[in-house]
């Protein structure tokens, strides 16, 4: 049987600012780099490869590629496998990133939770009956309304038209 292998990734830049960097990760979670910090920890000088991204213009040139932060303005030569001589952009593995990063605290990271017990209390029922009416249990139906658990879109599903007796839309912004 294969085994998923979580290596972390990144998706997508979320936002750039004064030597931070907001990023999605293959997880679902948004992190925050602040390479400040970073650069002071790693005693950046002017040797460095590193020393032109504390220049902010420099910094902002960031791209996406190969699922990391990419620097297309840094150039690095290295010595390929057949001894050729390649230029690839300054680049910092993701696994690294992830464990350089601080998590974000989002308000509700589910969100779904409260508008399930919204409804749930709007129809007068109990998590017992709602959790009877869409095949689950009490217990998951309370660690959903309070965001303490992810669903499938199938289970939601399933919650919302079974258990309340409402149409599921979906919409995205």
């Amino acid at each position: 049987m294969r085994q998923k292998i979580k290596i972390p990734r990144i998706v997508k830049i979320e936002k750039i600012s004064v030597h931070k960097i907001q990023c999605m990760f293959n997880n679902g979670e948004s992190r925050v780099l602040d390479f400040a910090k970073i650069f002071k920890q790693w005693n950046v000088t002017e040797n460095d490869f590193e020393y032109p991204l504390l220049d902010e213009k420099e910094f902002k040139k960031v791209k996406l590629r190969n699922y990391t932060l990419s620097w297309p303005n840094i150039e690095i030569k290295v010595n390929g496998e057949h001894g050729e001589d390649l230029t690839l952009p300054y680049e910092i593995g993701a696994d690294v990133l992830y464990e350089l990063s601080d998590g974000i605290k989002e308000p509700s990271k589910y969100r779904y939770g409260r508008l399930i017990r919204s409804a749930r209390l709007k129809a007068g029922l109990t998590q017992e009956q709602l959790a009877m009416r869409s095949g689950t249990t009490r217990f998951y139906i309370s660690r959903i309304e309070n965001d303490k658990t992810d669903l499938e879109m199938s289970t939601f599903r399933k919650i919302v038209e079974a258990g309340l007796g409402k149409k599921l839309k979906l919409t995205i912004e």
